[in-house]
């Protein structure tokens, strides 16, 4: 049988890489006994039996929303009001026991698929078993492992890129080789997880309601009259993401709760209540005042007045929901994120009467 040559490919040519195992230094971490970890998996973690190590390097952060039931309707997610907060790029996870490295071995040594020991760098036949079964040194000193650590016990970690961004330089930043880490330990180097880092990642799964406001008087609108804006309580309560690196014991729930209303009334040529078009929601949870008959001379608390008509166009109106961000993990971490906002649009005609009967 022909063998393939015994070397290391890198996948990605621009990518810096390092050949170096990672340092043996080490934290434990523990359960928080107030929010234990939802559905903990007791066996093992990191898709090693799959194609995690062989044939991709996805992450194993699982992600679910678990409170806000009318979340979840929106295509895109939130967009942060920060320009410059970015979501986390990339961290280490545990991939793969002893036995699940050995058996990725053992069918490299039959002609299979190369491992991965980095997210944009993978290894041959002869460098897989100098280093992890024969336990022999790297060039630059980095310890060997005897026999892939079998009997002992733990997994070993390798970095993930944040799939939401990982068509960016900084995504690419967690080259440590496939290293091991003892059981019920997080490795303390740069961009290990946290709960903070599982938070980040929770942000741009968050999906809230498509944001479409009721419009008084219905139909056309009229010049010079108010246009009452308002949305019925219960229509966007708050949503909460959950995410867990499974084999851990980390996990962050990440909370999305809306604080306001801006109205663009999608011309120059309008003015909006209040003046700076920002509608707090109330305690209820609603936005604004629903329209009662005999308040079509009244100014509402939250909507628009137009003061020219459409003449056979549409203004397109946006309503713009902020939502406050905050999360919470385990060990009692928590804190704010930057707010998200979610942009809806709806076209709305305007016409010239000045009074009309309602």
């Amino acid at each position: 049988m022909t063998r393939r040559p015994k070397r290391y490919v890198p996948l990605l040519a621009t990518v810096a890489l390092t050949l170096g195992a990672c340092p043996a230094t080490a934290h434990a971490f523990g359960e928080d006994a107030d929010h234990p970890p939802a559905g903990r998996p007791t066996g093992p973690s990191g898709g090693a039996s799959g194609n995690s190590l062989t044939a991709g390097v996805g992450t194993s952060v699982t992600v679910k929303q678990v409170s806000g039931g009318k979340g979840g309707s929106s295509a895109k997610p939130v967009v942060a009001v920060d320009p410059n907060w970015k979501p986390p790029s990339c961290w280490y996870e545990p991939v793969a026991s002893p036995e699940e490295l050995k058996d990725s071995v053992e069918k490299l040594k039959k002609g299979g698929d190369l491992v991965h020991v980095t997210p944009s760098l993978s290894w041959g036949e002869e460098l897989m078993v100098n280093h992890y079964e024969k336990g022999k040194e790297q060039s630059d000193g980095a310890k060997g492992y005897k026999d892939f650590n079998i009997g002992k016990k733990g997994k070993f970690w390798r970095g993930v890129m944040n799939p939401d961004v990982e068509d960016t330089f900084e995504a690419r930043q967690c080259e440590t080789n496939l290293f091991w880490q003892d059981a019920g330990t997080i490795p303390d180097i740069k961009n290990a997880p946290t709960p903070e880092i599982l938070a980040g990642y929770a942000y741009n799964k968050i999906k809230v309601p498509d944001t479409e406001v009721e419009l008084k008087p219905e139909g056309k609108l009229t010049v010079n009259l108010p246009t009452w804006v308002w949305l019925d309580k219960g229509e966007f309560e708050p949503v909460k993401v959950r995410a867990e690196l499974p084999g851990t014991g980390l996990w962050a729930e990440t909370t999305a709760k809306p604080v306001s209303l801006h109205l663009d009334p999608g011309t120059s040529d309008a003015e909006t209540f209040p003046a700076d078009g920002e509608c707090a929601v109330n305690d209820d949870g609603s936005i604004g005042t629903p329209y009662t008959k005999g308040s079509s001379k009244e100014d509402p608390p939250c909507g628009i007045r137009y003061l020219r008509p459409t003449n056979g166009e549409s203004f397109r109106m946006k309503a713009s929901i902020t939502w406050a961000i905050t999360w919470e993990g385990n060990g009692g971490a928590g804190g704010d994120l930057p707010d998200g906002t979610f942009d809806g649009a709806q076209d709305v005609e305007v016409q010239e009467v000045q009074s009309i009967n309602r």
